[in-house]
């Protein structure tokens, strides 16, 4: 017997609004369509009746989980059209923040992931060791989220000696909780039994359907746009994390062992901050022309297009976001699975519909 089911926009696994109608032979899915719309906000819109320098602080709107990369992606375009050079040491302050937002954002990931198949007090470890990092991001910004930090020609604050060994201190304590949780979410046999061969995506379909991010590492794609060397990505001795295996849990693994990375490339930066001033100063708008500007945010790849003719404002403001590429990939996974999988498969690729709809 076959028949169509709605799977959302209001479910427990979903953290934001997306309908799939899934279509179901038994318990087996045979086909899936997305139903997007439920949180458009018009952004792109709105960015293009603020000056260039007011969506800097826009568009760190678009997505609150990694909000300054968002912020980093627009300035660097900006900066490419204006023929600035960012000093130094703001290079580096950039990788620190985009850093602690991808391991903000990792955390928060495999918490949710860790609830939907039933493990609710290791999402709430995962959680409260999340805290930690919003901490140091709070003590060297003055913010949790929404740091404000980034600005068109480098950063607008500095990280002293006192700030750098509260991040330490902090991180010390987030490997620490680490040690303890990542061996139940990697090792448990129930976790394993729920994403092991679960999801599948292969390297051609991953390549052909455009996956980003873990879920393209996942899949045995070494594609990370950190591997251009863009901010100080070049100078940290980076390389991508990619698992073989193609499912669920390699997925999981990616992002498991990119929040160690993260901290690695945290320590590595702070502790080779250059000396330099924090800002490039520039006078006058963004010449006419158009630029298309990419960065790895912990989802994969965002790419910002900007069109600018010379004015205050831009022409056009356009957002690509990871999430919106792995819609596809995420589809072909659901392709075969069972109605049970359906919410464990959603969110191994970390869906973000907010950001996606803009």
């Amino acid at each position: 017997m076959s028949m169509v089911i709605p799977f959302g926009p209001q479910h427990p696994v979903l953290p934001e609004p997306i309908q799939l109608r899934l279509s179901l032979q038994e318990e087996r899915v045979t086909s899936a369509l997305p139903v997007l719309g439920y949180v458009h906000r018009g952004l792109e819109k709105l960015a293009e009746e603020k000056d260039f320098q007011q969506d800097t602080y826009l568009i760190e709107r678009v997505c609150g989980i990694c909000s300054f990369i968002h912020s980093m992606c627009y300035c660097q375009g900006i900066e490419e059209l204006m023929n600035l050079e960012v000093p130094p040491r703001a290079h580096y302050l950039r990788v620190v923040w985009s850093e602690l937002h991808r391991m903000h954002s990792h955390l928060l990931a495999t918490g949710l992931l860790a609830d939907a198949f039933g493990f609710e007090n290791l999402f709430m470890q995962l959680w409260r060791t999340r805290e930690h990092v919003m901490d140091a991001m709070e003590y060297t910004t003055g913010a949790r989220i929404m740091l404000g930090s980034c600005c068109i020609g480098g950063v607008r604050k500095d990280i002293n000696e006192e700030q750098k060994k509260f991040v330490l201190d902090k991180l010390a304590i987030v490997e620490k909780d680490l040690n303890d949780l990542l061996p139940v979410l990697l090792d448990d046999y129930s976790v394993r039994k729920r994403l092991v061969g679960i999801g599948i995506l292969d390297p051609k379909t991953a390549r052909e359907r455009g996956a980003v991010g873990p879920t393209a590492r996942g899949s045995g794609l070494m594609i990370d746009h950190r591997m251009t060397g863009y901010a100080a990505y070049g100078e940290l001795g980076f390389e991508p994390v990619v698992e073989n295996d193609c499912d669920s849990y390699a997925r999981t693994k990616v992002r498991a062992r990119e929040l160690l990375q993260s901290m690695d490339l945290v320590r590595r930066a702070l502790d080779r901050l250059p000396d330099s001033e924090l800002k490039t100063p520039f006078k006058g708008n963004p010449p006419a022309g158009e630029v298309v500007i990419r960065a790895e945010q912990p989802r994969g790849e965002v790419l910002y297009y900007l069109k600018s003719s010379g004015k205050d404002k831009l022409d056009r403001l356009r957002v690509r976001t990871p999430t919106f590429a792995n819609l596809s990939p995420m589809l072909a996974m659901l392709m075969g699975c069972t109605l049970p999988d359906v919410g464990v498969i959603i969110l191994s690729i970390d869906p973000c519909v907010s950001c996606t709809e803009r």
